[in-house]
């Protein structure tokens, strides 16, 4: 559930993190699941085959977005879209004046454009069964635009873990690679982005806090 708090704007759940209060009714659970599911398609996937125009940052109008939101779903409006967004502790939407965007995740073929990435090393998370063929190989993206990198083992323990039991996490030393010229973008606290990552900059590590 979604809901305003008149000193702390947007939150999920039933009392404000930050002061406690109840606020003001927004959303509830379906429709938030049901609208979420619309904005990923529409600002990662599909944008053109529901009418938007994404320009090469992966940046859409917000007004057509609107419209075609409000035109699907009756009860969808600005404010719920904009609710979504900065309650979102996954940070994966931002919106910019008269623009939004997804900050990752991306299917469709965009160049983002966040800051360098600024660690030394990232993390990802992967099966038991495909370790060798990424140290032996290198990392690239499957379905999406970018390899996604966590900015912390926990993080990247944690995304494997949603495909598999035993996830075994792959240390990348990120400040050789930068030195050696690949770029990698800082999207959120969480998450890095890069083109792939080639086999001389991977090896396991034990676990971390």
């Amino acid at each position: 559930m979604i809901r305003k708090c008149n000193e702390d704007g947007y939150f999920r759940g039933h009392e404000c993190p930050e002061c406690g209060d109840s606020g003001r009714y927004v959303l509830d659970d379906e429709r938030e699941e049901r609208l979420g599911r619309f904005i990923s398609g529409a600002l990662r996937h599909f944008p053109y085959d529901i009418g938007l125009e994404m320009d090469t940052q992966g940046w859409v109008d917000l007004d057509l977005l609107c419209d075609i939101m409000e035109n699907r779903y009756r009860w969808a409006t600005e404010e719920r879209l904009i609710a979504l967004i900065e309650s979102d502790v996954k940070r994966r939407y931002e919106a910019e004046g008269s623009r939004i965007r997804a900050r990752y995740g991306h299917s469709v073929n965009v160049d983002l454009d966040y800051p360098e990435n600024e660690l030394t090393y990232l993390y990802y998370g992967v099966s038991l069964e495909e370790v060798d063929m990424l140290l032996e190989n290198g990392i690239t993206p499957l379905r999406q635009r970018y390899v996604h990198l966590s900015t912390s083992y926990r993080k990247a323990h944690e995304a494997a873990s949603v495909h598999t039991e035993n996830p075994v996490v792959i240390e990348v030393d990120a400040e050789s690679a930068q030195q050696d010229g690949l770029f990698f973008m800082n999207v959120n606290d969480d998450i890095v982005l890069t083109d792939e990552v080639p086999p001389e900059y991977l090896s396991i590590v034990a676990a971390k806090e």
